[in-house]
């Protein structure tokens, strides 16, 4: 990590591995968590009990536990994750959101970018005469 630029290497399913860039808000927010990791941590986010890597079960665990929290109901970490996508894919063409998130046909990450109720609304609102 630098100043202006990093990356976080991710293992996701069938071990496929990528290079996901920060932004600074991710990158000042780690520079602040990573100290408070013991040296030996291979993973940025270890499972307290193994002092391996979260299991899925774990980390929805923790994702429900903050949403509780939050007064959020039904949030899961691919709730999360295809928030993020919806959201990119405002400002990200596809075909880059794709890489980011680690799919490699466009159909999958087309999934997260289909248009709700309210956006489609919106889109019509647009060429309105009145």
């Amino acid at each position: 990590m630098g100043k202006r630029s990093g990356t976080l290497e991710v293992v996701g399913k069938r071990n496929k591995y990528r290079e996901v860039p920060l932004n600074v808000t991710a990158r000042k927010v780690l520079e602040e968590y990573l100290p408070t990791l013991s040296v030996e941590r291979a993973f940025l986010f270890p499972s307290s009990k193994t002092k391996d890597t979260l299991s899925e079960r774990a980390l929805g665990y923790i994702v429900k536990k903050y949403a509780s929290f939050a007064k959020l109901s039904d949030v899961s970490p691919h709730d999360l994750r295809y928030r993020f996508g919806y959201c990119m894919a405002e400002a990200v063409p596809l075909h880059r959101l794709a890489q980011i998130m680690g799919h490699d046909a466009l159909d999958t990450t087309r999934l997260y970018v289909q248009g709700t109720r309210h956006d489609l609304q919106q889109a019509v609102e647009t060429i309105a005469w009145i």
